[in-house]
């Protein structure tokens, strides 16, 4: 595949160049998304780039796509990059924050490409039902690109709605309308199943009434009795473990201790349950409570994700009306699990759910389902520890390190930059 003024396409040369020729300015000096290059992809990849994808097969793998990257703080000759050596030239945004339609169209491409080649590529694992909504959002991108767009340039904007926007910057929120009572602390509080596994036993889910108020986890046999269990969930690591359509909505802690990481799970009955608490359990573990500003957003974006994974009682497009290439839009994994025209029947299912959003809002949905996968944002190394006589791994991401099992990629330790940054440390 090609640009319309002869280039090749690639995930490595999706990438700006620097080169002022690709962009076309308004009168009033801004970019015109329809006149970015580099603001649109080809609806298929190359053959050439396709034979260029490398799919890690394991942890370790994953590990090392990562050591060959170069540190962009030191020159290419101080990291034994000489003359005639070849170099990649790739583009990978590892932390963004806001991402705003009007002016950052050929950035949120970028990110979209990143985030597509990295689910396809199976650099980070997926359910079944979120690769259709993957491959769903990939289709609603691709019949956009051939619609004109809505013109988001307008200059209408009143001093109010540009207050709003600073806010939601500033606080990753919208303003609250009500006024809240700062005077109580809030508190989840319901019957859910919850279960401690332990090796080489059965036991399974227990119904407690559980309480979450502060960062602190509580367990009660019943409504009325003092807690049997306290459980402070600062620095956890939470893990969404759901599955639509067998009704799944459970909740993996790794909670860290004196000795490493202790494992509990929680099961909800519902999606809003498990919603709420899924929501409450991400900001305890970052020390936050249900009183900061970002809870319901967060509520609001667990309910979204889950909505649009749900399969519609019936595609509103044909399969005879759409050429899909289920390779281009699917992890391998799922391929061979499934056959050809049944995948397709279920990206039209979920297509269903998107077909009304535009190119930039299909684009940055899916950015925000890659971002709600559990391992976004973490990349992985192979290192040894001090004291150690095997490899392990460090995972790094952009508010935590863990130390990780190489094999099953299980959390030994987790530190939270927060905590990390009163250490004191004598580097003598």
């Amino acid at each position: 595949m090609s640009w319309t003024d002869g280039r090749s396409y690639s995930p490595a040369t999706a990438m700006f160049n620097g080169s002022s020729s690709f962009l076309n300015y308004s009168a009033d000096g801004s970019a015109c998304s329809a006149d970015l290059p580099l603001a649109h992809s080809p609806k298929s990849p190359s053959e050439e780039a396709k034979q260029g994808v490398l799919r890690p097969k394991s942890l370790a793998e994953r590990a090392r796509l990562n050591a060959g990257w170069l540190d962009s703080s030191l020159s290419i000759m101080e990291q034994d990059i000489r003359e005639f050596d070849t170099l990649l030239l790739r583009f990978k945004f590892y932390s963004f924050y806001d991402l705003n339609p009007k002016y950052d169209a050929v950035r949120i491409n970028q990110i979209y490409e990143q985030a597509k080649w990295s689910i396809l590529a199976e650099e980070i694992d997926c359910t079944e039902e979120e690769m259709m909504l993957f491959a769903a959002l990939q289709v609603q991108v691709n019949l956009q690109a051939n619609h004109p767009q809505p013109d988001i340039y307008h200059e209408d904007e009143d001093v109010e709605t540009a207050l709003t926007d600073l806010q939601v910057t500033l606080e990753g929120t919208l303003i609250s309308k009500g006024k809240a009572n700062i005077t109580n602390v809030p508190e989840l509080a319901d019957y859910l199943s919850f279960m401690k596994p332990k090796r080489f036993t059965l036991k399974g889910f227990r119904r407690y009434f559980i309480t979450l108020r502060d960062t602190y986890l509580s367990l009660h046999k019943s409504k009325d009795d003092s807690p049997s269990l306290n459980i402070c969930l600062k620095g956890c690591e939470v893990t969404p473990d759901v599955n639509l359509s067998h009704g799944k909505y459970g909740i993996r802690l790794e909670v860290p201790n004196h000795e490493g990481m202790t494992e509990y799970w929680i099961r909800c009955s519902s999606e809003e349950q498990y919603a709420k608490w899924m929501a409450a359990c991400r900001l305890a573990a970052k020390g936050k409570t249900m009183a900061d500003s970002s809870y319901d957003l967060e509520v609001k974006s667990i309910q979204d994700f889950l909505n649009m994974q749900k399969p519609a009682p019936a595609p509103v497009i044909s399969p005879s009306q759409i050429d899909i290439n289920p390779d281009d839009m699917v992890a391998p994994r799922f391929i061979k699990k499934l056959k050809s025209q049944k995948i397709i029947q279920r990206i039209l299912e979920a297509h269903a759910n998107v077909k009304d959003l535009n190119l930039i809002e299909a684009k940055l949905s899916y950015i925000k389902a890659w971002q709600a996968l559990p391992e976004f944002g973490i990349s992985l190394f192979v290192v040894r520890f001090d004291g150690s006589r095997k490899d392990e791994l460090l995972g790094i991401a952009f508010n935590r390190l863990m130390r990780m099992d190489l094999a099953a990629g299980d959390h030994i330790k987790t530190w939270r930059y927060n905590t990390m940054k009163v250490w004191n440390v004598n580097w003598e």
